[in-house]
């Protein structure tokens, strides 16, 4: 387990801003025991009330321990109970002031088109904003820096997540790194093979528990490439072979909207940071490379004349 996987259950990472906090407890809440989640959708539920009760109080409000209340508070990245209360009552704050807008309700089948745009919009919104308070800036940095000088970058995975594998290293590739994304899992393993140290291999996986991605990422672990996991599970076994953690958020999972709809979303923001971040660590030599790419591509754009 890398350290800041050991750090959300340990709580010796700063603890996560008020505005981090729901999107923290969307994130964990699935991988949390049902004792616990009740603890943890309390807080999430009424901020203000439960900011205003002790541990024994919101233990007996929930049905559950003084020390579950505790674990809680310190899977959610808080050393104690103490400062939880403090974070709870920051967030009450924000939604009094209006920040925090209400959670929306779930898109029904009978729901005119009209609300499933604005019920949609909504939840990408909130999607995004989670993603961006939990995002973890010091990993991220170390991304950036590890891509911006990598020799080879090869990224997995499947389903969805392929889509935005796929995302990302057509943006690398725009800027003159050399990187290839691997939706096929013989293929993936039988390429992680071949990295070594100054390489860098990427998993996507919001489950962080997905066979397919997590074999290759753990060969390329062995075989010394610098690895980063995207996932919305840093507790998940991907963790385990990753050395940067970059964490993504979701939004309430429906019948109508699948939970690879607002994980795609938010790892679409996380790839779009990296893509930025190494834009930024490279420019000398990624700008001219991506104006080169646009010029060769010009004349698809350029309407045909005719020539008669």
């Amino acid at each position: 387990m890398t350290n800041n996987v050991k750090e959300i259950f340990t709580g010796t990472s700063a603890p996560p801003a008020p505005a981090a906090l729901a999107a923290k407890v969307r994130t964990l809440a699935p991988s949390m025991t049902r004792s616990m989640q009740l603890v943890a959708e309390a807080v999430a539920g009424d901020p203000a009330g439960c900011a205003a009760l002790t541990v024994t109080g919101l233990a007996e409000l929930t049905g559950t321990s003084e020390a579950t209340v505790v674990r809680t508070a310190r899977i959610l990245g808080y050393p104690g109970y103490r400062d939880l209360r403090l974070a709870l009552a920051g967030l009450a704050a924000q939604q009094q002031s209006g920040r925090a807008p209400a959670v929306t309700a779930d898109i029904a089948v009978d729901d005119p088109i009209a609300d499933v745009v604005a019920k949609l919009a909504y939840d990408e919104q909130q999607t995004l904003a989670d993603t961006a308070a939990a995002l973890d800036t010091v990993q991220l940095g170390a991304a950036v820096s590890a891509l911006s000088t990598a020799r080879r970058i090869d990224i997995y995975g499947v389903g969805a997540s392929s889509l935005v594998g796929q995302d990302l290293a057509q943006k690398l590739l725009r800027i003159g790194l050399i990187a290839h994304a691997h939706s096929d899992p013989h293929l993936a393993v039988t390429n992680a093979v071949q990295l070594r140290s100054g390489d860098v291999a990427i998993a996507i996986t919001h489950s962080g528990a997905t066979g397919d991605v997590i074999e290759p990422l753990h060969t390329a672990f062995e075989h010394g490439a610098t690895t980063i996991a995207i996932t919305g599970r840093p507790d998940g076994r991907v963790s385990q072979y990753a050395d940067h953690i970059l964490t993504t958020s979701t939004a309430r999972e429906s019948e109508l909207r699948p939970a690879a709809m607002s994980s795609r979303t938010s790892q679409l923001l996380v790839v779009d940071c990296l893509f930025i971040g190494v834009m930024q660590r490279t420019y000398d030599r990624a700008a001219p490379a991506l104006s080169a790419s646009y010029e060769a591509l010009a004349h698809r754009h350029t309407p045909r004349t005719s020539s008669r």
